[in-house]
């Protein structure tokens, strides 16, 4: 499960770091929740990699209506590539999800622990993501996808899942839409945790109103 995860980044950060010509008008925020517009990745067809805002929550383009797309906002790394909701995404329409880290909840005695997880030099990542576009009568929704996986490293003690961060060597081969799916699950692999901490921070990032950088004291 990734449910709330934040982008602090300064756009010169992300532009450098993705290797962007430019950024779209987003709004950096400390507690992102889903069925927000979202900063991602997406390859085009010149090779060229272009930063754009989706909704989160995935609604398949054969869906009859955008109704359950909260509940599409993770997909399983295990089953990505067969599963009818994510199939046709996965082959043809991955994207990087761009994040400054994330929140996980590890239960305790005592109740849930908050843990921000986000890189040593607090540089920005990206967890691998899919996206679809739905045609209706107003027009199209650009919507998107977190991969997750089996928890390793430092998230085992946390939860049982994880966000599959994207090492950035493997960056353009995910988005590279000449990647076919038996070459683009071992890109899955989480390699990038070895980079990351786990930090735990108050309950005050447990309301998902609240956005400020108390979300990570």
């Amino acid at each position: 499960m990734c449910g709330r995860f934040y982008l602090t980044a300064k756009p010169d950060d992300i532009i450098g770091h993705f290797h962007l010509q430019k950024l779209p008008s987003y709004q950096p925020s400390y507690n992102i929740t889903p069925a927000q517009k979202i900063l991602t990745i997406v390859g085009l067809e010149d090779s060229s990699l272009k930063a754009v805002n989706l909704f989160w929550g995935l609604v398949p383009s054969w869906s009859k209506d955008s109704k359950n797309s909260h509940h599409l906002i993770n997909a399983r790394a295990e089953t990505v590539s067969e599963k009818p909701s994510f199939r046709a995404a996965f082959h043809k329409r991955r994207c990087l999800v761009v994040a400054s880290g994330f929140y996980e909840w590890a239960k305790t005695e005592s109740g849930k622990q908050a843990f921000n997880i986000h890189r040593q030099d607090k540089q920005p990542f990206a967890f691998a993501g899919l996206w679809e576009h739905w045609e209706h009568e107003q027009g199209t929704l650009y919507s998107c996808t977190i991969i997750t996986a089996q928890a390793t490293g430092i998230m085992q003690p946390i939860h049982e899942r994880m966000p599959v961060v994207i090492s950035p060597d493997h960056y353009r081969p995910w988005l590279d839409k000449a990647t076919d799916g038996q070459h683009a699950l071992p890109l899955l692999n989480n390699e990038a945790y070895a980079q990351m901490l786990a930090t735990p921070v108050s309950d005050w990032v447990n309301n998902p109103r609240h956005d400020d950088e108390r979300c990570l004291q």
